[in-house]
């Protein structure tokens, strides 16, 4: 074989290869068992097959929202799981990030998390102050959960005794009678997964949060929405009221604009993959959720998707 058939053959082995994702991402999701994951999954699929010659997306199991954020400060993940109340006080350095700015800008909001305090029935409590000096989790270590809770019990005057861990962790504590409940995100106005699993087998029962504490939430944590559920026999509670927040996706801090607008792109376009893995944002419009309920400025490129498409950004969103 002379030299230029040698050539001939090594451009058509090239060309016969399949194309390769120019850039990987790194979506930060939070433990496998939440059902969060399940829909970062999802989206990973979505920009997979949305863009095969351009980005080749991964999720990786985290510790949820203040671990993502410091992740993506640190430029080990491209995107992440975030509540809206944890990413203020990230984006303002304040609370949990005192000293610690980290500039993540929003991508899209999907889903409300309404926090819901439960207890075991057998334990005995059946208010947020008899929850002093309990064995207690304040929900995922690293999650906007746990800062949250802590933060929501304190301004109560309540100190639990603190059992952390992950949330298999602490359902597991729960199963065993070493801790006697947890606070856990709700996925809509129901328990979630892990929590039904819980309930299946172990009864427990939600601690509504009442008018006077609702007040001083209000005043005092303004970042947090109030939240009306309706309970039922799993939560062993009529209608009752709770702290929440918006949870969503944000972007590691110097995530180019075209990237920020080619993944908001897929995920607005796509009506299929995210409402399987995550039946709860079926019927949504993520985009209005997004600018109705977000509390920190949008990424530059998301802006761009949403302006192109008839939305008007309130400048309060605007970096």
């Amino acid at each position: 074989m002379n030299t230029f058939t040698k050539m001939a053959a090594v451009a058509a082995m090239v060309l016969a290869t399949p194309a390769i994702a120019q850039e990987r991402l790194a979506l930060g999701a939070t433990n496998a068992q939440s059902s969060h994951y399940a829909y970062f999954a999802s989206l990973a699929k979505i920009i997979n097959e949305s863009y095969p010659d351009k980005y080749q997306a991964s999720v990786v199991e985290t510790g949820a929202t203040v671990d993502n954020l410091k992740r993506m400060a640190r430029g080990q993940l491209d995107v992440g799981l975030i509540t809206t109340s944890a990413l203020f006080h990230a984006n303002n350095g304040i609370k949990t990030f005192d000293g610690e700015q980290i500039d993540s800008p929003l991508l899209w909001a999907y889903s409300l998390a309404p926090q819901n305090v439960i207890v075991r029935r057998d334990a005995g409590v059946n208010s947020l102050e008899e929850l002093a000096g309990t064995r207690f989790g304040p929900g995922q270590r690293g999650s906007s959960t746990e800062a949250t809770s802590q933060e929501v019990l304190s301004l109560f005057g309540v100190e639990p005794e603190w059992v952390r861990g992950s949330n298999g962790e602490l359902a597991a504590a729960i199963k065993d009678n070493r801790a006697i409940g947890f606070i856990k995100s709700a996925v809509g106005t129901r328990f979630d997964a892990l929590t039904t699993d819980i309930a299946t087998f172990t009864p427990v029962q939600v601690l509504p949060v009442p008018e006077d504490k609702i007040a001083m939430i209000r005043e005092q944590l303004p970042e947090l929405s109030i939240v009306d559920m309706p309970g039922g026999d799993m939560e062993n509670t009529g209608p009752y009221q709770t702290w929440g927040f918006m949870i969503g996706v944000s972007a590691r801090p110097d995530m180019p604009d075209e990237v920020a607008y080619d993944l908001v792109k897929a995920v607005m376009e796509d009506d299929v993959e995210q409402v399987t893995a995550f039946p709860a944002i079926e019927g949504a419009n993520l985009a209005e959720l997004t600018l109705n309920y977000a509390t920190s400025p949008l990424h530059p490129g998301a802006i761009r998707w949403f302006e192109e498409n008839g939305y008007d950004v309130p400048d309060r969103l605007r970096p």
